[in-house]
């Protein structure tokens, strides 16, 4: 395999860090702003838009660190190193990212239900429960792929002590 079989891949990985990170540095800030103006006028809304903005920073943490894993795993592929430990552990650590990130939007469902009552906006609700959804797919998908990647290297292994 070449070496830059997998750049469209890393591209691919970068290209999905960045709109997060705008995200967080240039509109999470300002909701933040809108939300503090809004708990200095005595509105208690203001709280539970802070809480859902801390939750969101909090997802972007292990959101960046399961991206690392994903080129990780991609530069093992590039040095062929594929069917090694290290992909199983990369995928492990990915999987476990990606429970976390749902878990922490589940904590986040009641506060977007409190927002979407009170904005009259149901539809926010299936937001968040697909923010939940999609992290939980890839948990399952690389949970999948560690089972799969480890019994192909414990055959790989009975094959090398076999001949």
């Amino acid at each position: 395999m070449k070496k830059g079989s997998t750049l469209f891949l890393k591209i691919a990985i970068i290209i999905i860090g960045l709109p997060i990170l705008a995200l967080c540095i240039l509109v999470l800030p300002k909701i933040a702003g809108e939300a503090i103006s809004q708990v200095q006028n005595g509105s208690e809304l203001g709280y539970v838009v802070l809480g859902i903005l801390i939750i969101m920073y909090a997802a972007a943490f292990p959101f960046y660190f399961a991206l690392y894993q994903s080129f990780n795993l991609l530069l093992y592929i590039d040095r062929k190193q594929a069917f090694s430990g290290l992909s199983v552990t990369a995928l492990k650590k990915i999987k476990a990212c990606a429970i976390i990130i749902s878990g922490l939007y589940v904590l986040a469902l009641p506060l977007i239900y409190i927002v979407a009552e009170w904005d009259d906006a149901p539809g926010l609700i299936l937001v968040g429960m697909a923010l939940i959804g999609a992290p939980l797919v890839v948990g399952v998908f690389a949970a999948v792929l560690q089972r799969l990647l480890k019994e192909a290297i414990d055959i790989k292994s009975e094959n090398d002590l076999t001949v």
